[in-house]
């Protein structure tokens, strides 16, 4: 999971009045151990998976970029991600094959994150999807940030000139996605900004961070790139 927020992992040892005297008597021998690092990257998965209360996360609107039937879906998937994070990356699969592997009783939703202290591209990627969206509507803004993430490497490696390319070959128009790209950047920048409050008031730490729903608003956080848990979570949930 990336965060633009680094943390230093060090011990901290409580200060403590200690008597010579009484140490040697006692024969008392005081160690502690280094603490370990923790490196958002790795998979949370030895951890329990527990349904928690509701946060405040957004309802869905109008909006919001859906995929599946949220009429018929038993659960509701909610991805705060960043194009450019590899994370996210590697996760954006796991969520289609879980969407393979139940059909139509998942409804995914994403949530533009964009990191912009880590990924200076981040940002101008997500209003590409959003002018795509515009122009073409939600199953090609799908198709979009489906090919965004098979073709860049991440952590701002795709080529800025392949966004009117990757548009054109999902049946967008480039001479309009182009104009989109500068008229309506206001626009679009609304809509990221409106995902971005929401993602923090959801407690959100990284990306990606992905919110289980249930039809009875109980909720799963999914930490990460962790498909571990949230196979886990919808083996549960879905049996």
């Amino acid at each position: 999971m990336e965060n633009d927020i680094k943390k230093d992992s060090k011990l901290s040892i409580p200060g403590a009045i200690v008597i010579m005297g009484l140490l040697i008597m006692l024969g008392i021998i005081i160690s502690k151990s280094p603490s370990k690092k923790v490196d958002d990257s790795t998979s949370v998965a030895k951890q329990n998976t527990t349904i928690s209360g509701p946060v405040p996360v957004a309802p869905l609107s109008d909006k919001d970029h859906i995929r599946g039937n949220k009429k018929i879906a038993k659960i509701l998937i909610i991805e705060f991600s960043d194009l450019e994070c590899p994370f996210c990356k590697s996760f954006h699969p796991i969520l289609k094959q879980a969407m393979e592997k139940y059909p139509g009783q998942i409804v995914w939703v994403y949530r533009h994150y964009p990191l912009e202290t880590l990924h200076s591209k981040a940002r101008n990627e997500a209003r590409a999807t959003e002018c795509v969206n515009k122009l073409s509507g939600n199953d090609t803004f799908w198709k979009y940030v489906d090919m965004i993430y098979e073709n860049t490497p991440g952590n701002d490696g795709l080529d800025p000139n392949l966004l009117p390319v990757f548009a054109e070959k999902v049946g967008v128009d480039k001479v309009a996605f182009n104009k989109c790209m500068i008229d309506d950047q206001a626009e679009m920048d609304k809509i990221i900004d409106a995902n971005l409050l929401d993602g923090k008031n959801s407690k959100l730490q990284g990306t990606p961070h992905s919110i289980i729903i249930t039809k009875d608003q109980q909720q799963i956080p999914i930490n990460g790139s962790d498909g571990d848990t949230l196979n886990a979570a919808l083996n549960v949930l879905l049996k």
